[in-house]
């Protein structure tokens, strides 16, 4: 019972607050036209750029065991390095104090 006058009694706060601020508040959104690039874009610029029908087509891919191996090897090498090389750092700024 208690708990159902003390919300009954938030709810009519907040209904005479919300009124109020909704008088004095005019709460909109405002937008800005989009610009039109004239040439750097992703606009048509057919000659320079040909996007491929089968661009991402892994399993026609010339030389696919080398390509991903070469890159599952950088990927990994990096997830390795940076942490390695953070560490170094951190120790040798925190030695050298």
């Amino acid at each position: 019972m208690a708990l159902n006058t003390g919300i009954r009694s938030i709810s009519k706060i907040i209904a005479s607050t919300g009124s109020s601020v909704s008088r004095s508040v005019s709460r909109s959104f405002h937008t800005t036209g989009a610009k039109k690039m004239s040439g750097g874009g992703h606009g048509h610029d057919e000659p320079y750029y040909l996007h491929a029908k089968h661009m991402y087509n892994l399993d026609r891919m010339k030389f696919q065991g080398l390509k991903m191996s070469l890159a599952v090897f950088t990927a990994f090498s990096i997830g390795v390095g940076v942490p390695i090389f953070a560490v170094v750092f951190q120790q040798r700024k925190t030695a050298s104090g």
